[in-house]
Order: C-alpha cells, then sequence, then structure tokens
C-alpha cells in the first residue's frame, strides 16, 4: 500500500510529458488521458485515505534513502482528505473546462497549454500535501507557482498578463522567505524532515523556535491570503477564465491553510502565536465580509468572501484543540468544494449574459432556473444555513471556541456569526439582483460578441469625439480591472442561452460534492476529529517515518 503514496504525484507528470510530446494534435485523446489520469488520481487518493484511517500514516522513501536524505512523502488522514477533495474538484473543473474550450473553439489553448499546465497544477497540489519534509513542501509550491502563471496568464491579455504579475511577485516574496526558513531550520535542527524536526525542535531555545514559526506562518499566510496579507488576490484571480479562477480559488489557498495545519500541531504544539493567529482569523473575517459588501461584480464578491472565510479557518487553527481542528480540517473540505462551485457559476452566468457585473444582470430566476438553483445551494451553504456543510463546520468551530473560553477565543466566536450573517446578506444581494428582479434595460441579448479585455494606454487625447461605450459588447477597450468576458486565448466570444452541457454537469456534479457533506455529515465529522487527534497526538506520524 505504501508504494501507492507517490502516484497523485507521479501520474500527472509522466502524462503532462507524453501530452507535450504529442503536441498540438489528437484533440480527443489528449482530452481523453487528462480525464483518465485525474479520475485514476481520484481513486488513489480515495483508497490512500481509507487506508490511512484503518491503518494508520502511510509513508514511503523514494530511493529507499532514509531521513534526512531521501524524500518522504506521507498520508495521514488529513493529507489523504485533502486529497481526495482536491482530485474531485480539479476533475470536475477539467471537465467544465473542456465545455468552454470546445465551445470557444479554443482547440489550441486547452490543449496545446492549458492540460498540460494544469496537470502540473495538480501535481504540485498532490506533492504539496504528501510532503514529508519543508523542502519538498517548497517544492509543491513551486510547482503550482510555476503553473499558475501559465493559467493566470492564458491568452496575453494586458489585465490577465498584470494580474499574473503581481501574483507572481508575491509568490516570489513568499518563495524567498520561505527558503530563509528552510535554512534557518536546517542550521537549528540539522534536518527538514517533519517526523525528525517534531522531535529536535523542542530542544532548540524558544526565541528561535518562535522566530521559525513565525516566519512559516508569515509564507503560509500569503498563501492562504490571509489579512493583512491578502491584497493580491481580488485582483489577480477574477480576471482569469472561468475554470482556473474557480480552482485557484477553492484549492490554492487551501494549500497554505493546510500547511498552517500541519506545521502548526507537527513541528510547534503549543505554539505562543496563538493571540496573533486569532486577530488575523478575526481581521480576515472582517475585512474580507465588508469588502464583499462593498462590491458590485460578483466576481470579486466571491473573491472577497474568500478571504473573509480563510478566518474560520485561521480560527480552528489558532485555538489548537481537538474540536477547532476537526472543525477547521471540515470547513477547508467544505470551502475548497462550494468556493469552486460558485465560481464555476459566475462563469456559466458570464457565458450566459455575457457579463458578472450585478448591476447589468437580472431575471435569472425566471429565465434560467437551473442556473439559480446551481447558485442558491452553494451560496446558501458557504452563509451557513442548516444543515448545510458550512453550518457543520461553522458549528465545530464555534463550539471549539466558547469551550475555550478566553476573550480572543469569544471575540472570534461573535466575529464568526455576524460574518455569517453578513454572508447571508451578500447572497441575498446577489440573488436579488442577478436573479430575482427583472432584467434591466440594455442588458446582452444572444449572440452578443465580447470582447478580451485591454487596456487603452495609448493616452491620446479623444477631445472633441464622441464618448463611445465600453465593455462587453461593445468591441472597444476596458478600464483597467475590469471583469469582462474571454475564451481561453483572450480572444472574444459569443453569449449564449444554451450553456454547453459539460458545464452544466460538471457545476452540478460539484452542487452535489458539497450536498455530500451534509448527507455524510456524521461520518465526516467523526473522521476529522480522529484527523485532529492523529495531529495532535503526533506520534503515529513520527513513526510512520522513523520506524518507532
Amino acid at each position: 500500500m505504501n508504494a501507492l503514496v507517490p502516484l497523485p504525484v507521479v501520474l500527472p507528470l509522466c502524462v503532462t510529458g507524453l501530452k507535450l510530446a504529442i503536441g498540438p494534435r489528437l484533440h480527443r485523446f489528449q482530452r481523453f488521458i487528462s480525464l483518465a489520469v485525474l479520475g485514476a488520481v481520484l481513486v488513489l487518493s480515495v483508497v490512500l485515505m481509507v487506508a490511512a484511517d484503518r491503518h494508520g500514516p502511510l509513508s514511503v522513501h523514494l530511493g529507499d534513502f532514509a531521513p534526512p536524505v531521501g524524500i518522504t512523502l506521507v498520508a495521514d488522514r488529513l493529507a489523504g482528505l485533502m486529497l481526495t477533495v482536491s482530485s474531485a474538484v480539479t476533475l470536475l473543473v477539467l471537465v467544465y473546462s473542456l465545455g468552454q474550450g470546445m465551445a470557444d473553439r479554443d482547440d489550441q489553448a486547452p490543449v496545446g497549454v492549458f492540460h498540460p499546465a494544469y496537470l502540473i497544477l495538480v501535481a504540485g497540489v498532490s506533492c504539496t500535501f504528501l510532503a514529508g519534509d519543508l523542502v519538498n513542501l517548497y517544492v509543491g509550491f513551486e510547482i503550482m507557482l510555476v503553473a499558475s502563471f501559465v493559467l493566470l496568464t492564458i491568452g496575453g491579455t494586458a489585465t490577465r498578463i498584470r494580474a499574473g504579475s503581481t501574483y507572481v511577485i508575491i509568490s516570489l516574496f513568499s518563495s524567498v522567505l520561505f527558503l530563509v526558513a528552510i535554512a534557518m531550520t536546517y542550521a537549528v535542527a540539522g534536518t527538514v524532515n517533519f517526523a525528525q524536526l517534531a522531535q529536535r525542535l523542542q530542544e532548540v531555545p524558544l526565541g528561535v523556535r518562535t522566530l521559525l514559526e513565525a516566519m512559516l506562518l508569515t509564507v503560509f499566510a500569503i498563501k492562504a491570503a490571509v489579512f493583512p496579507l491578502a491584497a493580491w488576490l481580488p485582483d489577480s484571480y477574477p480576471t482569469a477564465p472561468a475554470p482556473v479562477t474557480a480552482v485557484f480559488a477553492g484549492l490554492l489557498t487551501k494549500v497554505g491553510v493546510y500547511s498552517m495545519l500541519r506545521t502548526q500541531t507537527l513541528l510547534f504544539p503549543g505554539h505562543r502565536l496563538g493571540d496573533l493567529l486569532m486577530l488575523a482569523a478575526l481581521a480576515s473575517m472582517a475585512v474580507g465580509i465588508l469588502g464583499a459588501v462593498a462590491q458590485t461584480d460578483l466576481k470579486r464578491v466571491l473573491s472577497f468572501t474568500l478571504i473573509s472565510h480563510i478566518g474560520y479557518m485561521v480560527f480552528g487553527i489558532a485555538l489548537a484543540g481537538r474540536g477547532s481542528i476537526g472543525g477547521a480540517i471540515v470547513y477547508v473540505a467544505h470551502h475548497i468544494t462550494v468556493q469552486t462551485t460558485l465560481f464555476l457559476v459566475a462563469g456559466l452566468i458570464e457565458r450566459r449574459d455575457g457579463t458578472t457585473e450585478l448591476t447589468r444582470l437580472g431575471g435569472l430566476a425566471k429565465t434560467a432556473p437551473l442556473l439559480a438553483v446551481l447558485f442558491f445551494v452553494p451560496a446558501m451553504n458557504l452563509a451557513g444555513i442548516p444543515p448545510l456543510s458550512g453550518f457543520i463546520g461553522k458549528l465545530g468551530l464555534m463550539r471549539a471556541g466558547v469551550a475555550d473560553g478566553g476573550g480572543w477565543a469569544w471575540a472570534l466566536v461573535a466575529g464568526s456569526a455576524a460574518t455569517s450573517l453578513l454572508t447571508l446578506y451578500v447572497m441575498a444581494k446577489v440573488w436579488n439582483l442577478a436573479f430575482w428582479r427583472d432584467a434591466p434595460p440594455g442588458a446582452e441579448e444572444e449572440g452578443v460578441v465580447l470582447e478580451s479585455a485591454e487596456d487603452d494606454d495609448t493616452g491620446d487625447d479623444t477631445g472633441g469625439e464622441e464618448e463611445r461605450p465600453t465593455g462587453s459588447g461593445s468591441g472597444l477597450p476596458v478600464p483597467a480591472g475590469a471583469v469582462v468576458s474571454a475564451g481561453f486565448l483572450g480572444q472574444s466570444i459569443t453569449t449564449t442561452k444554451h450553456l454547453p452541457w459539460p458545464m452544466l454537469v460538471a457545476t452540478g456534479a460539484a452542487v452535489a460534492l458539497g450536498l455530500s457533506y451534509t448527507v455524510l455529515g456524521g461520518p465526516l465529522t467523526t473522521f476529522t476529529q480522529a484527523a485532529a487527534t492523529e495531529l495532535l497526538a503526533r506520534t503515529p506520524y513520527i513513526e510512520a517515518v522513523l520506524g518507532r
């Protein structure tokens, strides 16, 4: 069984090499092998999750080199669950992207560029979840960074290049800081293996240990978009194609949360920075949801709610108890799925009506009832309406906060309740503007050609010229930062009231996946509580890696 552990990383990389060798040919075959490899990764992830639950953590030393020399990959309950959820989500997003690519007739971009980059991204995510040491955690981040930049800038439009450049600059800064933290860790402990660090860091002077903890938390907080290190996110994600935005928003920030969970429980038990984390959690909730309230574009609304709800997960990590860690794990799984689903729905709305600007939408509940259902269910799930999985995760976190009884814990309980109510308000606002009210005058009709977003940087003075409309459907440049529709290549696309069936099927399956967490709420909670116990105990992980 241990031999299966590297496969979620190895399989996507091998298929990527095959696809690059084939080039932009054999489109159907390439789509098939992309779906097949992600389906295989999903099956492997489920097998590893079940095996880790029944037999304890699984570990493998590549090349049979023992730590600290060799590369160690470990699959415990937490890693297995994260792999399973991420594999399911990435498979659904790939199906969605196939529908969008075929509708746009972007034959070259999805097959020649998007698919290899996407599979590399999946390999990087899997590497991060399975990494048994800091160096390979860093490698996983860098694999994701390379693939992310390609995906963010597909099409080469000005807005995508600008957003991608911001993302890369921030990511490179966090990578340099991560390298410094790794070097310092090795200098004081003589290893970067998690299991060995769990033993040796307890002998390091308290001040040095706190410095290492702070540096690693800063790196992971940037990746997770924790306030005040989240300013890059709302301007980076909405400009990308809908499938890219969906997988980034749903999954990539959770890799940072996962890293915080792993290092805080395994390397820094009884950490001294709990109060600082609670402050960051509360600030993320407040700033994120207030930012969402102020937005009028659906993609930006969802981007700010993403920042806000990261605060719930940091809340659980900060309390560092069995109930809070278990609640945080539930909420991570829930949020990966629900946030991805909502961005997929945003892509469907954009495909149908040519915009995600709420002031220009309306009447979708009457004219597109299926689309209304696909939005309403995950929106209520995100808001935490009982008995949906969002409520289960929030309830677990708030109960842990009440049990803690500290001042910061009570502040976070109150902040969590207020954020949940404001999330409900934001989702109700989106529902009222886009779905419930009548369509406003001037709404886009079917067949309107939407141009890609480009800046008019010429600086020419138009002086006496008559002012002309800009934006979707105008064929003219739009202001910097505006969100308009474009295909994978950044080319113009055409709105349609008949949405491509793969996009609808993938979105519907994502909604069903989110609902399954409610149906399986009992087993899911039991599993996450067992995962939390295993994380806090640390001994099962250490023994699985070191054999003692």
